[in-house]
């Protein structure tokens, strides 16, 4: 039986965070009223010429410098030519042979496998409008009629295009997950999959394992989610397997992922870039990138998310919590002002990723809308390292904070949570456990430890939680003559 292995390249739009969109002053928003946010160049009237928006530059060059590409010098605008009726001119301003950005990099980890994608180009163009299919589940097959909304029509768009150099469904979705991350940390784009400001074309081909030359691919679309996009590339590489070995033909076509059937379905055979025939747009001049402005761009740069998983790393954090802290920038903020403020990094890791995130959910909020501060958690670590607060009651501590009731210090006061700390307070109640199991303290004597744990255990069910269990199991070793 052959072996294959899949050849996909990934296609991603990322629809920037501008004021105003890519050639008008018309504002960028999300959820207004169909066709409340356009204008005479929105909507391809006669004599209404474009402007470019610099800020929407400034950004692809911002996203090309964090790929690691070459920021070129000259580039140009084209009319990339095609009918379609959210389009109201037939034709997409776009870049074509002389984008902005080319030949990067974006390095992945893909279950401890170190995994480098090329970046073929990255350049810039205007987002189309929106069609609204009424009825059979919002898709054009079966559906009543269309309404059009050019609300997003001139959204600055910038359009990512990675080498055929991802060989699974695991490293698409890496790879989506990385660059979803390097965007937001960029401050370019909220780059919501729900919300369509990132969204995801994937090219996918199989050939037998050893063969050079390309197999025929499809392009799949409208993957909204991580995983959509990680199942969407799983299925179309089954599908051509199983065509291929039973003796059928990859067509080279675009095809429609259906979430809820898991499965792709065609949709019209493939364009090839010389069908859209492009042309230099002739309303905008040729864009000028001189050195001053790139050195600009690549020096605005922030820390960027894989960079800063292994600062995290390198504070002892495990892989999870650092990639958690660094895939959201409130946490990761957070997270730093208490370390810089003296909390110890794993502990105050493991509450913002475990504690903090779980009561996020549970009541529906952003970080910001709670009462928690630097301050608190670095407050909280203290106690908890100088022996005020066991860990359990930690948590309880910190769920109050959250919510409002006050510093640690308060809460941990008005709950009664207050570690007992005095040798002879435990000692007291130690000997009071041992004269009710002389049985376990005699087993340790004789060398047998596993009494241990069932005698902390006492000690603080009779201090009502509150004894240090480290002083507790340490007099209870002395005792035992350990």
């Amino acid at each position: 039986m052959t072996d294959y292995e899949a050849v996909i390249g990934i296609e991603t739009h990322v629809e920037l965070q501008t004021a105003s969109k890519m050639f008008c002053g018309c504002p960028v928003s999300f959820g207004d009223e169909p066709n409340s946010t356009c204008c005479p160049v929105c909507l391809a009237l006669p004599g209404a010429l474009p402007v470019p928006n610099e800020a929407a530059i400034e950004g692809i060059l911002r996203i090309g410098a964090a790929l690691e590409c070459e920021l070129v010098e000259h580039s140009l605008f084209h009319r990339k030519n095609y009918f379609y009726p959210d389009l109201p001119k037939n034709y997409q301003i776009s870049q074509y042979d002389v984008p902005l950005c080319i030949d990067g990099r974006l390095a992945l980890d893909v279950d401890g496998e170190e995994v480098t994608i090329g970046i073929t180009r990255v350049h810039m163009e205007e987002d189309t409008g929106k069609s609204v299919h009424v009825g059979e589940g919002g898709r054009i097959h079966g559906a009543e009629y269309s309404l059009l909304d050019f609300n997003r029509s001139g959204v600055p768009l910038v359009e990512i295009v990675s080498e055929p150099d991802i060989r699974s469904a695991d490293q698409a979705r890496a790879y989506g997950a990385e660059l979803q991350l390097l965007v937001r940390a960029l401050g370019v784009s909220d780059a919501r999959l729900e919300e369509g400001s990132m969204r995801f074309d994937a090219n996918i081909s199989v050939r037998p394992v050893g063969q050079e030359a390309f197999g025929t691919r499809a392009e799949v679309k409208n993957m909204n989610s991580l995983r959509s996009l990680q199942r969407a590339v799983a299925y179309e590489i089954e599908r051509q397997i199983e065509l291929v070995e039973a003796g059928g033909t990859v067509i080279q076509e675009t095809r429609h992922w259906d979430e809820e059937a898991g499965a792709t379905s065609g949709m019209r055979s493939k364009e090839e870039s010389e069908d859209y025939r492009y042309f230099q747009e002739p309303d905008l001049v040729p864009l000028e990138v001189d050195d001053a402005w790139r050195e600009r761009v690549e020096a605005s740069l922030p820390e960027l998310p894989a960079r800063q998983r292994a600062r995290y790393a390198g504070m002892g954090l495990d892989a999870k919590t650092a990639s958690m802290l660094g895939g959201d920038a409130d946490l990761g903020d957070l997270f730093d002002a208490a370390i810089a403020a003296g909390a110890d990094p794993r502990a105050v890791g493991n509450w913002l990723t475990g504690d903090v995130v779980a009561f996020l959910r549970r009541e529906s909020l952003d970080l910001g809308a709670t009462a928690l501060t630097a301050a608190h958690l670095a407050e909280l670590s203290a106690m908890v390292t100088g022996g005020d607060l066991s860990a359990t009651a930690a948590k309880e501590v910190l769920e109050r904070v959250i919510a409002g009731e006050g510093a640690p210090s308060e809460v941990a006061k008005d709950q009664d949570l207050i570690q007992i700390s005095d040798v002879a307070a435990i000692e007291a109640a130690v000997d009071g456990v041992l004269a009710a199991n002389a049985e376990a303290m005699q087993r340790m004597r004789d060398g047998d430890m596993k009494p241990l744990g069932f005698l902390v255990g006492q000690v603080m069910r009779a201090t009502g939680g509150k004894a240090d269990p480290r002083l507790v199991s340490d007099l209870l070793r002395r005792k035992a003559g350990g």
